[in-house]
């Protein structure tokens, strides 16, 4: 059995091989269950949330994910995200691997957008801003870079000290790295603007997006949180990870169904429909995308199947 902690799960996850393994998961062959996912009361704080999310490809693997999401380690000084992830023979349910939940979680989280973006970001985008400077930031930032050939990208936060301190953790070739004082202006001039927050209420306003923009919302993975205005969810064509999902948790879909923004059948497309080209994706340079995600067990699971092979050579 292989034990991967947080240095050696990173080493084996280089983006490029990663978003192309996820890609061959959403294109089909993996059982995904319904996820397990509960409040957990933390006296005095926000509460946390446990996430338990199995999955696998029949006769090959099979794998579990526990994760929690505590929002007030920020105030500790510890990331928000930590969990472990369990590798299992699909076959004889022999435990192959134990790996780093919280770094195998950012990888994924952040392949996954970048999967979305080969389809729905601009031909020639180069500006990039971040919304939040929590632990995914940095991870974004690499993995759409990892894509397109981003020259300048702007970190934005509610404190400018963290965004200082993750624009100074972000060092690729050919790529500009500093703080947005003015978020309007920053996302303005974006041509990926990504969020990855906690908010309750929205930080990206439809009006400040140019045509052609695309969003990317990796927080608010719950029904009470969003990261956008109606204004920006209904001037978009919009995408998701899984439909399932993200009508059941995302909370920026969800909350402009509610007040009559949008109706369900305005998504167009979720990433399995991208990946088999059911969807064609982007239409034209000036169409506005929106991708809205919450996370998929498959999604793990590709990421650890591909941990453990890279890994055991």
């Amino acid at each position: 059995m292989l034990y991967l902690d947080e240095t050696r799960t990173r080493e084996a996850l280089a983006y490029r091989p990663l978003i192309d393994a996820l890609a061959r998961m959403f294109a089909g062959g993996c059982v995904m269950p319904v996820r397990h996912h509960h409040g957990v009361a933390v006296p005095g704080e926000e509460e946390a949330t446990l996430l338990l999310m199995p999955a696998w490809v029949p006769g090959a693997y099979m794998g579990l994910k526990m994760v929690s999401v505590f929002p007030g380690n920020g105030k500790r000084g510890l990331p928000a995200v930590a969990g472990t992830y369990l590798l299992s023979d699909g076959r004889t349910g022999e435990l192959l691997a134990i790996l780093d939940g919280g770094e195998l979680t950012a990888r994924r989280t952040a392949a996954a957008s970048a999967l979305a973006g080969r389809y729905l970001v601009r031909p020639g985008a180069m500006t990039m801003v971040m919304v939040g400077a929590g632990r995914l930031a940095a991870h974004l930032v690499a993995a759409h870079a990892s894509e397109h050939a981003i020259t300048d990208v702007s970190i934005w936060a509610r404190d400018p000290r963290k965004a200082e301190e993750t624009a100074r953790t972000i060092e690729l070739p050919g790529v500009r790295v500093h703080v947005a004082r003015d978020l309007e202006a920053a996302v303005r001039e974006a041509d990926i603007v990504s969020a990855a927050t906690l908010s309750t209420a929205p930080l990206i306003q439809g009006a400040w997006l140019k045509p052609g923009a695309h969003v990317d919302l990796v927080g608010a993975f719950k029904r009470d949180m969003r990261e956008t205005d109606d204004a920006a969810v209904a001037a978009s064509t919009i995408f998701v990870d899984t439909r399932e999902g993200v009508l059941g948790e995302g909370g920026d879909i969800l909350q402009a169904i509610t007040s009559g923004a949008i109706d369900r059948s305005a998504i167009a497309a979720d990433l399995a429909d991208l990946v088999t080209t059911r969807h064609a994706g982007r239409r034209d340079d000036a169409e506005i995308t929106l991708f809205k995600s919450v996370g998929a067990a498959l999604e793990d699971l590709a990421a650890a199947i591909l941990a453990y092979e890279t890994a055991k050579g």
